[in-house]
């Protein structure tokens, strides 16, 4: 018997657990897929949410799922596995891990470090995104430690860490690779006197950290990611604070309950020199919040930041289970595409909106990352019964939709064709779950039109997962 598609909420938030862990299963494929397309789509997100016989509050809190698609002459084979960490074999305790907002979460332990002084014992359900760094492929979360896994089995090898001192009691799931530089960009945050937030590149080819700057943290913020010019690096410090003084509370959990929204407080942009590692610009603007940023570069003396702004952090709360059990993501705020543009002579900012409807989870083409670019492409989600597909004409300030009832597209990523000249020649590659089949499927679009080339469709119903990247053969 199919479920309506307002069911999305049970389908997509519903545990699997190990028995339906699949390895190199073939995916049967409606329509072509290029042969061009070599490589595999490898993303991270949660795949279980009951922990000691409690299921979590929170969408973010699940324990960590890597999922992997790979793609050679026109076929695709699908791995997923469940990240083997100490949260993992741990989950069936009363005080199992939580990530973000569930008590006896992992970001819990930063509130233990501020009351004792002492460095925090964070989680390692490592469930947000992936990166490669050298030959490690490792999965990232908030908290600061990090999972590496096999490439193409996806077993756990056991935990990364960097051989360095920069420290960091948060830390970043969104690497910011600068190709104008071969190099990718992360940041952390330390608490104390002062709070600060330490920027590192790390050389492309390496497993190396480099320190850039340390800068003093307002609240501080909540900062989930950051941008990247040529020459710059942008840090945007939204009215959303942690609340150090809650954490020393002996009732307060997650990281949920230590945020904190001022709306009397501006949105503060950090503008960091990349090779001097000094603060050239600290422009603040009218109060908004951000989770991703969709680009930046640089304009004669300005400098393009473009992003999805939400007027407040309503988006946080709208993003648990007992706020989705009420409408699915229909009763979530939506995201809209706005550009600022910050001048460092006058040190002044801007704001624009280049699309009007709502979208999350952007992203661009490699090739024209920390540059200017033309499109964008994004889950689009103002619409009920459905999340669609967008890709935007930044320039023109236009754009073609894809949408299907029933269907919620989940993250998108571009990869160009090899050999393509044009930015927008490739693909669209965009995990989705179908409620009609009760099937999650892969999508597979035409970068340039958005037609659909092919769907593939997996043995069972994933949980809506957050982030991944493309990895070429």
């Amino acid at each position: 018997m199919h479920q309506s598609t307002d069911s999305a909420y049970e389908l997509g938030f519903r545990s699997i657990d190990e028995d339906a862990e699949v390895t190199d299963c073939p995916l049967p494929v409606e329509g072509t897929i290029p042969e061009w397309l070599s490589g595999a789509l490898i993303r991270n997100g949660p795949g279980r949410f009951e922990f000691g016989g409690e299921r979590a509050t929170h969408w973010f809190d699940g324990l960590a799922m890597i999922r992997r698609y790979g793609f050679e002459d026109g076929t695709v084979r699908y791995t997923n596995r469940f990240l083997r960490t100490d949260a993992y074999k741990n989950a069936d305790r009363a005080d199992g891990p939580g990530e973000f907002a569930t008590s006896g979460g992992s970001l819990r332990t930063i509130a233990r470090w501020i009351r004792s002084l002492g460095p925090p014992e964070s989680t390692d359900n490592a469930n947000v995104h992936v990166a490669q760094f050298g030959n490690h492929y490792v999965a990232l979360t908030e908290a600061p430690r990090r999972i590496a896994f096999d490439p193409e089995t996806l077993e756990t090898i056991g935990e990364f860490r960097w051989r360095d001192d920069i420290a960091e009691h948060m830390t970043t799931a969104h690497f910011r690779r600068n190709p104008l530089r071969e190099e990718t960009i992360g940041y952390s945050t330390t608490f104390g006197r002062p709070h600060q937030y330490h920027l590192y590149g790390v050389p492309d080819g390496t497993a190396v950290r480099e320190p850039i700057a340390s800068i003093r943290a307002e609240g501080p913020g909540y900062i989930h990611d950051c941008a990247v010019t040529e020459n710059h690096i942008i840090l945007v410090e939204t009215p959303l604070r942690i609340a150090i003084w809650r954490a020393l509370s002996p009732f307060s959990a997650g990281l949920f309950d230590l945020l904190d929204y001022d709306e009397d407080r501006q949105t503060r942009f950090i503008v960091v020199d990349r090779d001097s590692g000094s603060v050239v610009a600290e422009p603040r603007t009218d109060p908004f919040f951000v989770f991703h940023h969709i680009n930046a570069f640089e304009d004669g003396e300005e400098l393009v930041v473009d992003l999805v702004a939400f007027e407040d952090d309503e988006i946080v709360s709208a993003l648990s289970f007992e706020s989705l059990a009420k409408d699915a993501f229909a009763g979530a705020p939506e995201g809209r595409f706005d550009r600022f543009r910050i001048t460092l002579g006058d040190v002044s900012v801007s704001r624009s909106r280049r699309y009007d409807g709502g979208l999350e989870l952007p992203t661009v083409p490699q090739t024209v990352r920390a540059q200017p670019y033309q499109y964008a492409y994004a889950q689009a989600t103002d619409r009920r019964g459905a999340n669609g597909l967008v890709k935007i004409d930044a320039n023109a300030e236009t754009a073609t939709e894809w949408w299907q009832r029933g269907v919620y597209v989940e993250e998108p990523r571009m990869v160009p064709r090899p050999e393509g000249t044009a930015e927008d020649d490739g693909v669209v590659l965009a995990p989705a779950l179908d409620t009609r089949t009760e099937r999650s499927i892969l999508l597979v679009f035409d970068a340039e039109s958005l037609t659909e080339l092919a769907r593939a469709r997996l043995p069972h119903v994933t949980p809506f997962g957050f982030h991944g990247r493309f990895f070429r053969s």
